[in-house]
């Protein structure tokens, strides 16, 4: 996957919807993104979900680069900033807390809730219904990947279009409703 144009170009072609620039982008500078996550001592999880949280930045930010040419520093950045983010939580113990006994009504529209999304999950195109379902068992990406046969690198950005497509259909929904 050879692609002559440079990161300024990439960026302003994948702003516009070009899957190949997405992919290059992704080609040139998710290597650079693991071993960012990886030297901050993150396991594969862990580097996986930080990686995917700076895509999802660039996604977020696409638009606002201050300098598109310099997208690999953005990025190997925001990556970093996600890892030290991510390090600064505090270990979660499920066992420090007892367990609060559970509300009848709000179980009945957690019910409910669960419902009306999965139900909106299943009226979206492939691959963002498969892509969902599969982020909602907690498959890491290199699983996800092998499930959709797509490539690692393109797991995060897909994630971020398909749940960027479920918000806006869920706020369609609770405007009407």
């Amino acid at each position: 996957m050879h692609d002559t144009r440079d990161p300024a170009e990439l960026l302003a072609a994948a702003a516009g919807g070009d899957q190949q620039a997405w992919d290059q982008l992704v080609f040139r500078f998710g290597p650079r993104m693991w071993a960012v996550a990886r030297s901050c001592g993150l396991g594969d999880s862990d580097a996986a979900d930080v990686v995917q949280g700076a895509w999802l930045r660039l996604l977020e930010h696409l638009h606002a680069i201050r300098e598109p040419a310099a997208v690999g520093a953005w990025l190997a950045t925001t990556t970093r900033r996600e890892a030290l983010q991510l390090l600064r939580k505090p270990p979660h113990s499920p066992a420090a807390e007892p367990p609060a006994a559970p509300d009848p009504a709000s179980a009945v529209l957690e019910a409910d809730g669960n419902r009306l999304l999965w139900q909106t999950v299943s009226t979206l195109h492939e691959p963002c219904r498969t892509l969902l379902r599969l982020v909602a068992t907690d498959l890491g990406s290199r699983q996800m990947a092998q499930r959709l046969g797509v490539p690692i690198g393109s797991v995060g950005p897909t994630r971020a279009r398909c749940l960027e497509k479920l918000r806006t259909l869920i706020s369609l929904q609770e405007t009407v409703q």
